[in-house]
């Protein structure tokens, strides 16, 4: 079956078999413009431009000396006009170990629906997966206490430099997540993935301290400053471990950390980047507090407990009203609308679908395909007050959508056939662009 077009007319079917309409935004099925996502991003083997590559750049790269501040000033100068620069800079393009990761699980997402609604495909989506799968392996950092991953570009930070390879706690959570949901389908996967336990606690010092315990973003992360979502994202780690796994520890490891988290919620029910807020430019910001609720709703999913309860609902209600318009727009923090990104809408659009929230979910999908998609597969970066960033980026956009759009595809599936029809003309079919 063509990918392109046919979709268009095949129904969802639902947990209980019933036959449904399909899901659709603006005349166009959500499995043609998730087809055509992952298509966009094979056909470039799932390398390309990122969200702070701008130390790949061959030009700095040349120069006869190494200073921190000239990194700095090319990094951010890359990163930030209203047009993609990094063909001037001679930016690399490579493969991102988080985004291998989140496009290993939508196409094992995508596997999975097609195979429960009897569709077929021109594309091998689970071979698809486990090639990504064995790159994560085979791409992992080497040197640690177990298994780890991080960026394939070098980093300038305030404090040091971080080096292509050097593993962090965000890549090696995503990239546990993305083995451990492909382990079915190859025996070394989850052996490898359970290692990274080891990693989390010898390499980014777990430790206990009052009212919880703490895990460190990367190697290189002072001990001045506490970053809030890679500390929920190591609780993640642990959690996906234990329910594989069933170990105790794992369990106990989340838990203190999330016990930490916790106690850190601000009274309007979100969370500041870092502890104190006053060490980070970054705020409240969108996708990280995404990051945060992810983990506590992962937790409660694993384990039943309500032990989070109030948690989850003050923040998922500040995450709603507060990060988000209405109509699904995202804001960047808790007093600024713009810019609006592509990473905080798909995140929430993963988030929200973990939450049960369909509504919420599509009414963010909505918003993105009117606003950030260019048709073809392919996502646009942000959406400032007068213009939109009109760059692609393989991690920070295509990865993250694919990945958001997969996992309300399943969790809509797994309602019963949500059958929500957007009926905006923003969103095309390919045939007609």
């Amino acid at each position: 079956m063509s990918q392109n077009g046919s979709l268009l007319s095949t129904p969802v079917r639902a947990s209980n078999g019933e036959r449904r309409p399909p899901l659709v935004f603006g005349g166009q099925h959500l499995t043609e413009i998730l087809a055509e996502t992952l298509e966009y991003s094979r056909e470039r083997d799932y390398t390309g431009w990122d969200y702070g590559d701008g130390m790949s750049s061959r030009l700095l790269n040349v120069l006869p000396f190494e200073n921190k501040w000239v990194n700095l000033a090319v990094q951010e100068l890359v990163k930030r006009p209203p047009i993609n620069v990094r063909p001037l800079f001679l930016v690399e393009k490579r493969r991102n170990y988080k985004g291998t990761a989140l496009f290993t699980i939508a196409n094992l997402n995508y596997h999975h629906y097609l195979d429960a609604s009897d569709v077929s495909a021109d594309v091998d989506y689970l071979n698809e997966a486990r090639q990504l799968a064995d790159w994560l392996v085979d791409n992992r950092s080497i040197g640690y206490h177990g298994f780890c991953g991080g960026h394939k570009h070098e980093i300038q930070h305030l404090e040091k430099k971080g080096v292509p390879n050097d593993p962090d706690v965000v890549s090696t959570s995503f990239a546990v997540k993305a083995l451990l949901e492909a382990s079915p389908y190859d025996p070394i996967y989850a052996p490898i993935a359970r290692t990274a336990s080891d990693f989390a606690v010898e390499d980014l010092n777990y430790r206990e301290v009052d009212g919880g315990a703490k895990i460190n973003y990367h190697m290189n992360h002072p001990d001045t400053y506490y970053t809030i979502n890679s500390g929920a994202l190591g609780a993640r780690l642990f959690v996906d471990l234990y329910d594989h796994f069933g170990d105790e520890a794992d369990l106990e490891r989340a838990t203190k950390i999330l016990d930490f988290i916790a106690d850190h919620q601000a009274d309007i029910g979100g969370w500041t980047y870092r502890i104190p807020a006053s060490s980070s430019h970054l705020s409240m910001d969108n996708h990280h507090n995404g990051f945060v609720l992810d983990a506590f709703l992962r937790y409660r999913a694993v384990t039943g407990s309500a032990r989070y309860d109030e948690t989850l609902e003050r923040g998922l209600a500040f995450y709603r009203t507060t990060l988000f318009d209405p109509d699904g727009a995202p804001n960047w923090d808790e007093s600024k609308s713009y810019p609006r990104d592509i990473h905080a809408a798909a995140t929430a659009i993963a988030v929200f679908s973990a939450a049960g929230d369909l509504q919420t979910a599509g009414q963010i999908l909505q918003w993105t395909l009117e606003n950030l998609y260019a048709g073809d597969g392919r996502f646009y970066y942000r959406k400032h007050r007068f213009f939109t960033v009109r760059t692609t980026l393989m991690r920070w956009a295509q990865a993250w959508m694919a990945y958001a759009m997969s996992e309300y595809l399943v969790a809509a599936t797994q309602d019963g056939g949500h059958d929500h029809i957007f009926e905006h003309s923003a969103v095309e079919p390919k045939s007609s662009r």
